[in-house]
């Protein structure tokens, strides 16, 4: 492996972890929450603010990594009724559609995070000024690298789909 494709894959990886990880923190955030209310005691802000920030994050983090590994969630059922010839074709149609919709909304992405970095804008959840780029930043990295993985499957060896209803591979 080169390193650049090694170094796009620790990339990916590190996403998939850290998106990974927050799930475990929203878990232990949330079961903390709950004690301090039970407890008669008001929760942190910060915490209500990372786990808003967290789901959002892990998200946007994993989907990537999911796609990499066809994690996503999809049926085969028409493309196990198909013969082959048509199911590679469908198949790669609908990773065709999959980069042409992620590569606009990376885009996209991209252009509203450089807009609050231009005005400087201020998420103020929870009385915490944190700069909204940072919250954005996420949209042009995992909708470009999903971009990047479904492209894999329209013009690699492997397809999308697995032909078989039900059965994973």
């Amino acid at each position: 492996m080169n390193p650049g494709s090694r170094a796009y894959m620790i990339l990916l990886n590190a996403m998939g972890l850290a998106a990974a990880l927050t799930l475990v923190w929203l878990m232990v955030a949330v079961v903390l929450s709950v004690l301090m209310r039970n407890a008669g005691v008001q929760p942190w802000p910060w915490l209500f603010v990372s786990t808003e920030y967290g789901m959002f994050y892990i998200t946007l983090l994993g989907a990537p990594w999911l796609v990499r590994k066809r994690g996503h969630v999809h049926i085969e059922l028409l493309t196990a009724a198909l013969p082959p010839l048509l199911f590679q074709v469908t198949s790669r149609l609908v990773a065709l559609l999959c980069v042409i919709v992620c590569a606009v909304l990376a885009w996209k992405g991209l252009d509203l995070m450089l807009t609050n970095i231009e005005r400087a804008e201020l998420d103020t959840r929870g009385g915490y000024f944190v700069p909204r780029w940072v919250f954005t930043a996420a949209y042009p990295l995992s909708f470009g690298l999903m971009t990047i993985e479904f492209l894999r499957f329209v013009v690699g060896r492997e397809v999308l789909h697995s032909g078989q209803a039900g059965i994973r591979e």
